[in-house]
């Protein structure tokens, strides 16, 4: 997505107001910890298992016993609540002086600072995020370069290796529950060149007094912070605080709201994932609405491939005599349609086979 960081977030108009979801009443959850060298053999199985249901009907899981220290969370949640908290300007040229000047000066980096506006297509929320790319050690690039900033930088240094290692625990077990080399997926978002984020969002409580009067009331009014929307690329890892707001849709198109849990974290089935597994693994739809009161701090990694990998179902997934249901393409050409299209698009429809 294009970062579009003009303006304060308040002088923005808002997205339409949603219909309350009900809560999803059993997340899946798989436990890390059973399926690591300390557990079984048969826990590993049944874990993998789990995992492979969970893509299926969902494309979305909880993720306990991860081994993400508990007091890392705290302080990247701390720091990212302190950033979010500096005036506007002091935010915006925190991120613009980590980039190259030409690109901040055009505003046409992919990176840094942005509010209200997801992307170059129209697309708002009640969201202000820092989108950075992570390099092949696993380290967030852009970073703030100011001096005061160091210490946030640092943090999310510690955090993005700490997850990455992490979901690529989730991705072998992924491979395994289908049958191949545990490494199927891992090897595309460890290469050198692979194309992973994280991106810091923070979504103000409910801005309007009159919306806000009506959520602590019953009411149905609500605020979109980050529109309906699947995610591009392999996989995507969040964590956030205890606030309430994501949602997902479930296949019937019906959206429930997922209980916040600020200790674990919570995956998603990409695109890409969807097309390497030929459409087995579900990638899930999902949403964000503003709490009325609270809040919300997330951090998400997004694991993608390079640019010039090729993607298409694997032999695997289509069986001897089976139909592929998406054309080969690379990352690159996927991530250029997905980001000239609105969150909302089926972007996958383009790159279906017609047969």
């Amino acid at each position: 997505m294009v970062v579009l960081a003009q303006g304060e977030l308040e002088q923005i108009a808002l997205p339409a107001v949603q219909k309350a979801a009900p809560p999803l009443a059993d997340v899946p959850e798989i436990d890390l910890a059973a399926a690591g060298a300390g557990g079984s053999a048969a826990g590993r199985a049944a874990a993998a298992k789990a995992v492979a249901a969970a893509c299926e009907e969902h494309g979305f899981f909880k993720v306990t016993g991860h081994g993400v220290a508990s007091g890392l969370l705290a302080r990247v949640e701390a720091a990212a609540a302190d950033f979010f908290a500096l005036p506007q300007r002091e935010k915006e040229a925190a991120m613009a002086m980590a980039m190259a000047p030409a690109a901040a000066a055009a505003g046409s980096s992919p990176f840094g600072y942005a509010s209200k506006r997801i992307g170059s297509n129209g697309d708002l929320g009640w969201v202000e995020y820092l989108l950075l790319g992570v390099t092949a050690a696993g380290a967030p690039l852009p970073v703030p370069s100011s001096a005061s900033l160091c210490a946030f930088r640092e943090l999310l240094d510690e955090y993005t290796v700490a997850v990455r290692r992490m979901t690529c625990e989730v991705l072998e077990l992924m491979a395994e529950a289908l049958g191949m080399e545990k490494d199927e997926f891992t090897r595309l978002v460890l290469e050198e060149d692979s194309d992973s984020m994280l991106r810091v969002n923070h979504y103000p409580p409910a801005p309007r007094p009159e919306l806000k009067q009506q959520l602590q009331h019953g009411g149905n009014g609500r605020v979109t912070g980050f529109g309906e929307h699947t995610d591009p690329q392999i996989i995507s890892v969040l964590r956030s605080n205890a606030t309430s707001g994501l949602e997902i849709a479930l296949r019937d198109g019906t959206w429930v709201s997922v209980p916040p849990d600020h200790t674990s974290f919570f995956v998603n089935v990409g695109d890409a994932l969807q097309v390497l597994t030929n459409g087995r693994f579900r990638s899930v739809r999902h949403r964000v609405m503003v709490n009325s009161v609270r809040s919300r701090v997330s951090v998400i990694f997004f694991g993608g491939p390079a640019p010039g990998k090729t993607l298409a179902p694997l032999p695997r997934m289509v069986g001897e005599g089976g139909s592929s249901r998406y054309r080969e393409f690379t990352w690159r050409e996927y991530k250029a349609s997905a980001y000239r299209t609105k969150l909302a698009e089926n972007r996958l429809c383009h790159f279906e086979t017609t047969s």
